[in-house]
């Protein structure tokens, strides 16, 4: 997962986003997480979008299992996110209520993220 995201790197539907400051791969779990914080910390007001999908499957073999035989089953779903991309986005909230959801969000995933505006996303 070198380089840049050049795709999804703008804000495109609300007014702040949650930016990807590196790469990784971002499991379900940890995008359902973040997503309750979100709504959690915006009391049901403002929208939010989700602009990540898990859509990349990981397989693994069952425990004590010989070498060979093929590929193992589907174990969970992940995105593929590289730095830069804008993860999530907020609309029709306050500036400092965004800032104060992003903040809490960010401890809910495995890379280190950043809170931009629509003004200020270079």
């Amino acid at each position: 997962m070198k380089g840049a995201a050049h795709r999804g790197a703008t804000i495109a539907f609300g007014d702040f986003g949650l930016r990807a400051d590196e790469s990784a791969w971002i499991t379900e779990r940890q995008i359902e997480a973040v997503r309750r914080v979100l709504v959690r910390c915006l009391m049901h007001r403002g929208q939010l979008w989700i602009r990540i999908f898990p859509d990349k499957s990981i397989t693994k073999k069952p425990a004590e299992t010989r070498m060979g035989s093929g590929k193992g089953a589907p174990d969970h779903w992940v995105a593929v996110v590289k730095r830069g991309r804008i993860m999530f986005e907020l609309g029709d909230v306050t500036k400092d209520m965004a800032r104060e959801a992003v903040r809490l969000a960010c401890y809910k995933l495995p890379i280190a993220a950043s809170f931009v505006t629509k003004e200020n996303e270079g």
